[in-house]
This record gives C-alpha cells, structure tokens and sequence, in this order.
C-alpha cells in the first residue's frame, strides 16, 4: 500500500490509521527552530491550510489550539502522560516550547497506538528541543522501550561559528513498541584506514603466520594464495566460571574464556587459533579480512552526507533528508512488505 494523505496528520492518524497497523515510523517533524522556510501549501480550495503553514514556518504559540489540545492530554489521556506533560508545562510555562512539545506530545500518542508490537519509531530532531522530547517520549513509550540516541553527522563545521562549537548534528531518537521489535544489524565497508591499522598479519598457504612487511602494508600487496587477518580477544568482558578451563596447556583469561569447550575446540579444528609462543601466553583467534562483512553500524552516522547543490535527488525544499538516511533506517528496522509511516 503507497497511499499519500494530505491535511493535519493528527487528524489522518486518528481517522484513517488503525491500531498495531504500522511496522516502523520515521518522523521528521518541525524542529522548533523558530525559522522560516517560506514554502506554503494550499488546500484544493486555494486556502491555506494552518497546520501546513505552521510546519514550516516553524514557529510556535501558545494559543488556544494549544491549550485545547494540553487539556485532552491531561483529562483524556494515559496517567503517565498527564503527568509528565503537567510537569512540563509547570516547569517552562505556556511559551513556543510548550505549545511544540504539546503538539507533538498528541502525535506521538497515536503514532505509539498505531506501532504494531515488532514496530519501532525514529524520531528525527535538533539540540533545540530534543531533551524535551526525550521525555515526552519516555512516557509514551516508557524508558524501556528506548533504544538509542543516533547522532547524525549532516554537515561539515562552519566558519561562522564565533561564540559557539559549529552545529553539525542532528538526532534520531530510536524506540520500539516491545522486545519484540524489528532489528537487522547494518554494516558499512572497511575503511582503507581500518584495514591498515588492524588487519596486518597473514596467513600463508602453508599455514603459517606472520606479521606483514612495511611494503605489504604500503602496497596492499601480498603473496598470492596469503590471507590477511586480524586477531581478537577470546576473553570473557564478564566473569564466567563456567568457562574457566584450561586448554592445550595454556591457562583461561582472568574472567573466563568467551566461548565453550566445545566451540574453542571448534575454532581450533578450523585453524582460526593463534597460540602463543609462550606457555603463560594468551590464545587469541584470527579474523580474515575475505569474511568480514565490513564495520557494524553503531549510533554515531558520520557516512552518510547532507543533500549537496548539485545531487541529482535533491529536490530543492530546505528540510530534504538524503534517500541513503532513509535507507539505513528502514533496513535495519523493517522487511519487506513490512508497513512505512512517514
């Protein structure tokens, strides 16, 4: 279903979108920047619609919009979410903040309903407001259920930044319905720079190990049928005295060894063991540079770049995030067929 729905999202997602429907979220919403983006919408009738209007002149106020809308939070609501938006309002008072946070605060609250259990919500924002939303957001969804704060790295420092760090970032605020949500591990390609640093000893035909030459690492160039490899740790990050064994004469790491008997004895048959020379030395196990799948994506996004003058996909609206963003974001969190809000 490609379905595109024009007017107040509020309204469309009380109206049109039923509950446990939707598999993931990606929200991008006015960031209370207090900024004008002079891009006007109008209704079929040439009216302009205000909530159109209000989004992206992106400046908000106390009205009685607002205060209609804080009063069905408080009387018509979850007790947890009267309460936090009580506190809120007790604590800034009736300003552009908390008619935003109110306004969003009611969204959210149905954009929680419609998440079916394996559903997960990125909520995208800046500094300017994202503390605020942090907390609207743990009491809609409950802390539990929050899984990340992802910087992402949109721009590069600027020159003008006198009096301040250079603004490069903006932020995703990560939650899921339940445990049950939909997770795909994302990876991005080894950089020239961590292959270098980390993957410089080899393995040759014969099946013996060393360390690459100067000109091997500046070259990239090894013997023909030689693999290269990293090596990693195989100790326990925590105590386990389940798996304090020794094995082959050498003793196990101070908490343990990372995997059973059963699964070391396994590495070893596959020769992806690296024994020490010495007897008080530790086993550690090769990784080979042809297998790995490249880095794990972790919540700092510094690959993926701001939409530039001359890209072909920009569109020309100032608030256009790139396709690759988008990209990550829906598969990590969806599969095929799976349902997108936006």
């Amino acid at each position: 279903m490609n379905t595109l729905y024009y007017g107040d999202n509020l309204n469309i997602l009380r109206e049109y979108t039923d509950s446990e429907s939707v598999d993931l979220i990606y929200l991008d919403p006015p960031f209370n920047s207090n900024r004008s983006y002079n891009v006007l919408f109008k209704d079929e009738r040439g009216k302009e619609a205000d909530a159109q209007i209000t989004a992206f002149k992106d400046t908000w106020h106390w009205n009685e919009a607002a205060e209609q809308t804080y009063r069905d939070l408080v009387t018509l609501g979850d007790a947890r979410v009267a309460s936090m938006i009580s506190a809120l309002r007790e604590s800034i008072g009736t300003n552009q903040m908390m008619a935003y946070l109110v306004m969003m605060a009611a969204r959210l609250v149905e954009l929680q309903r419609v998440l079916k259990p394996t559903g997960s919500l990125y909520l995208h924002c800046d500094p300017t407001a994202s503390h605020y939303l942090k907390v609207v957001m743990d009491a809609i969804f409950g802390p539990q259920n929050f899984r990340g704060h992802i910087s992402w790295k949109r721009s590069d420092t600027h020159n003008d930044a006198k009096k301040q760090f250079s603004a490069i970032t903006d932020h995703l605020l990560y939650y899921v319905k339940t445990d049950h949500a939909t997770f795909n591990v994302q990876r991005t390609p080894h950089t020239d720079k961590h292959i270098a640093n980390w993957f410089i000893n080899l393995q040759l035909p014969d099946g013996t190990t060393r360390r690459m030459t100067k000109t091997e690492l500046e070259t990239g160039k090894i013997p023909e049928g030689a693999r290269r490899f990293s090596i990693s740790d195989l100790s326990s990050p925590n105590p386990r005295p389940n798996l304090m064994y020794d094995y082959k004469g050498y003793p196990y790491p101070a908490k343990g060894w990372r995997f059973t008997r059963e699964r070391l004895e396994g590495l070893d048959r596959e020769g992806r063991l690296l024994f020490p020379s010495k007897p008080n030395g530790r086993i550690v196990m090769k990784k080979f540079l042809d297998e790995q799948e490249g880095v794990v994506v972790g919540d700092f996004w510094a690959d993926i770049s701001q939409l530039r003058a001359a890209d072909a996909e920009r569109l020309g609206y100032p608030t256009q995030k790139p396709v690759a963003l988008l990209e990550r974001i829906i598969q990590a969190s969806s599969n095929p067929g799976d349902l997108v809000l936006d």
